[in-house]
This record gives C-alpha cells, structure tokens and sequence, in this order.
C-alpha cells in the first residue's frame, strides 16, 4: 500500500494514499484497534450520515451568519451532503470503542469533507477552522446521536412497529369467535376468545409506540451551539438558531429540528438516550413476550400445547428427521436479550458525564442504533413470517376446553367457592368433564350447566 504524510499539531502520520481522511482519523485508526466494528457498520451508518448533515448545516448557518465565505460554505455543503448520502461511509475507519467524546470521528468527518470540499473549489479548506466552524466534538457528537436516532426510529422502527400492529390486528380479527383456555401461572384458567389474545398483543405495541413518537419529536432537541462546555464559545450567538433552521430544511418539514434548552444538561448527560433506550427495553420485552407465547402454543406437536401451527421454515435437527422449530421467534426472543444488554450499557455508559461532558459518547451512539435497528429487524419478522401465517388447531382448542375445570369458576355464586373447587379436584382427578361431575354434585341440571359454563359466553366474561 502506498501512504502520504500528513501532519497535524502532534507531527508528521503515514496516512494510505488514496484516503480521504487525515492525519488525526489515522492517528485514531492507529490507537483503538480494539473490537474491529467501525463507526460504519451497518448498525451505525445513520450516525456518520448525521455527521454529514451536522456539517452541511453548519456550513449553511455559517454562511448566513457571514462567517465563511460562499465559496468555500457551497464547497463544504457538497462535500457534506455526498458524506450524508452514504457515498463515503467507507472513509470512517475508526472503531467504536474511541475517545469517549467521539473526537475521533468528529475529526473523521472533518477531514473526509475538507478533503472532498477541496476538490470541488480552488480554496483551501481546513478541517478545523472551516468545516469545524462554530462547532465542537462535544456538542457535534451528542447532536448526532439524537439526529442518528431520529432517523432510524422514523425510517425503521417506527414503520416496523407499525406493520406488526397491522399484521396482529388482521390476524385477530380473523381469530374472532375462536374459543380457547386462558392460562395463568402457565396453568389452565377462564376461557377466553382467541382474538383478545392477539389484541393485548396489539395494545402492548401501540403502548411502546406512543412513548417512542413521544422521544422521536425530542430527539429533535438539539445540543448543537454549546460548543466546548456548554457556554458556546468559538459560536455566533444565533449559530444554534441558524443550524436548527438549516438542519430542519435538509431533513424536511416533518422534522422540525430546535436548540435545546440548555446546553450544558444536553453536554454533560444523555439523559434522552437512557430514556429512550429504556422505553426500547420495554419494546423488547414486549417482543419476547409475543415469541414465548407464539413457542408455547405452538408447543408439541403431539405432547405439548399444540393450539396454533407455525409455518415450517426450515429443518429443526441435524440428526431428528422431520423436527421442525419455532425460528422466528427464537430469533427474535435473542435479538431482545442483545437489547436488554445495549441498555444496560448505555446506562453505564451514561453515568459517566462528568462536570461538564458525558465520555462514553460513541459506545451509547452504538448500542441505541443496534437496539433501534435490530428491533425494526425483529418486528419485521415476525410481521412476516410468524403471525401473519399460523394455522390454528380447532380441535386441540375445543378438546382442552371441554376437560377444563377451572370452568367451574362461573359456579362460584351459585354454589360457593368451597363446592367449586371439590368438583373442579373430582373432575381433574377423574379425567371427566366439569359438566358431568357437577351435575352428579350439585341442583343443577345439565341444560343450566350447559349454559352457565359456555365458553363462548365466559370468554365474555359470562354475560
């Protein structure tokens, strides 16, 4: 490989020919070479996309501030704006685990865009006086986290949850009228109707996505202006409310981007991402819950629960011929674990914002982008390939409620708790049906028992 020299204030750095970035991005390269996840991967690419739009817009703010001249704010923004299209996430080389305010990667960009910058003008842009103008690592880094998360729970989260919601919601109302045992304590318990099931499922959903819309508008919120310490030294006083507008016009009308209120709570703390992580925790939940409960009733096939059949994706065993697995939802209990862990990290993580700026800036931008995304990842599989398509075993439904004795629940105000729980033991214990047994023990005749112990009338809560 063929290398220049760079220099920076520390001296000369052997940086490849062909990069774009300089000589403090390969000073970085040089000094973290610990986990080999790059500030590209796949998980984070809207973070080095909003380090683009971060400069595009500071430039533009700049311009209308009259600090920087046309030529060389026109030549940033297009530099910029190829950075935040995605034609040069390749030119971010620094792994996660950096500088705890992420100055690495700030100077990353910088670097990557006033190297571009120069090609498209005959100025002399630098990295720091011109595309670092008015700005900071510590107020850049926390600005691109939040603009990172906007997007990805916009563009891929949010839609994901919404499919789902959509996906359940059909599959319920197919599922109406379809009677089968509640369970609690993994125990048998009160009918219910199928649907209802599906339904909590739905308002569990819709619960964790107005929470999410709450954090998606203050996402919006932005540090950007406090500079160093919060104080906005090396800034234009309007620069903040300069940068909002410009950064609101490259987003679009739907993404109404503010300063934040005050500058040295957005500097010092991540308060939002551990809120937001902590609402993204609970969506994980939720998802788990879903998967185990779509694994229990897909149970058996001929020994376990066996209500619903999941569609057959692929061989389940290497070496039990015609074994078939609940995949999805396996996959999707996994990705939830990865993100109950993210969570615990950022909080760690969030903890260290110490006097006037957090120092784990980069490992929080990483693990809230993975949780975003692997929950977009997870809520579209299960739309896809799980719910969407498992057929329902009528016949283990109605043989499971007919020897249900907890039935005899619905008794309870005609004959008593204590006489209730006596034929629902004689009925289990003799493997007979809840009617039969009452019928021996009690006034009732068949006819009354038949219609007070209706499952499709107690799924209604016995009306």
């Amino acid at each position: 490989m063929k290398y220049r020299i760079e220099k920076d204030s520390l001296g000369e750095v052997r940086v490849p020919s062909k990069a774009l970035w300089g000589a403090q991005t390969q000073r970085a390269v040089n000094n973290f070479p610990i986990s080999g996840i790059k500030m590209d991967f796949p998980f984070t690419k809207s973070f080095v996309s909003s380090l683009g739009l971060i400069k595009d817009a500071a430039a533009k703010a700049n311009l209308k501030l009259k600090l920087i001249s046309s030529k060389k704010s026109k030549a940033i923004s297009k530099a910029a704006k190829e950075v935040w299209q995605e034609k040069h996430h390749h030119e971010f080389p620094i792994d996660v685990f950096q500088t705890g305010s992420g100055t690495s990667s700030n100077m990353n960009a910088n670097e990557v865009i006033a190297n571009l910058a120069g090609k498209f003008s005959k100025e002399t842009i630098s990295p720091n006086d011109d595309v670092n103008m008015s700005q900071s690592s510590n107020d850049v880094i926390p600005t691109a986290i939040k603009i990172s998360a906007h997007l990805d729970l916009t563009n891929k989260l949010l839609p994901a949850i919404d499919k789902l919601i959509n996906v359940i919601e059909k599959k319920a109302e197919s599922l109406k009228g379809i009677i089968k045992t509640g369970r609690t304590h993994l125990m048998d318990a009160m009918p219910i109707d199928f649907s209802e099931e599906l339904m909590a499922w739905s308002s569990q959903l819709n619960s964790s996505k107005e929470m999410l819309n709450i954090f998606q508008k203050k996402l919006l919120e932005l540090p950007q202006g406090g500079t160093a310490v919060g104080t906005g030294i090396n800034a234009h006083k309007q620069f903040a409310k300069y940068f909002a507008k410009e950064l609101s016009l490259l987003l679009g009308k739907k993404h109404k981007c503010v300063p934040s209120s005050n500058f040295y709570h957005e500097l010092s703390s991540q308060d939002t991402s551990v809120q937001l992580s902590g609402e993204l925790k609970n969506l994980a939940l939720v998802l788990m819950k879903i998967s185990n409960d779509l694994r229990w009733m897909n149970s058996g096939p001929l020994t376990g629960i066996s209500e619903i059949e999941l569609r057959a994706l692929q061989p389940g065993s290497s070496i039990m011929p015609g074994k078939v697995n609940p995949v999805i939802p396996e996959a999707v209990a996994m990705a939830s674990a990865d993100v109950i862990g993210n969570d615990v990290t950022i909080s760690v993580a969030a903890q260290s914002g110490n006097f006037q700026l957090n120092v784990m800036l980069p490992v929080i931008a990483y693990n809230l982008l993975k949780s975003i995304n692997l929950l977009a990842g997870a809520s579209n599989a299960l739309s896809k390939n799980t719910i969407s398509n498992f057929k329902v075993n009528k016949k283990n439904l109605e043989l499971s409620l007919s020897k249900n004795p907890i039935l005899v629940t619905a008794l309870n105000p005609i004959i008593g708790y204590e006489k209730a729980a006596y034929i629902a033991k004689k009925a289990y214990k003799e493997n007979r049906s809840i009617i039969d047994v009452a019928s021996e023990e009690t006034d009732l005749t068949k006819a009354k028992l038949l219609k007070l112990l209706d499952p499709s009338k107690l799924a209604k809560g016995g009306l």
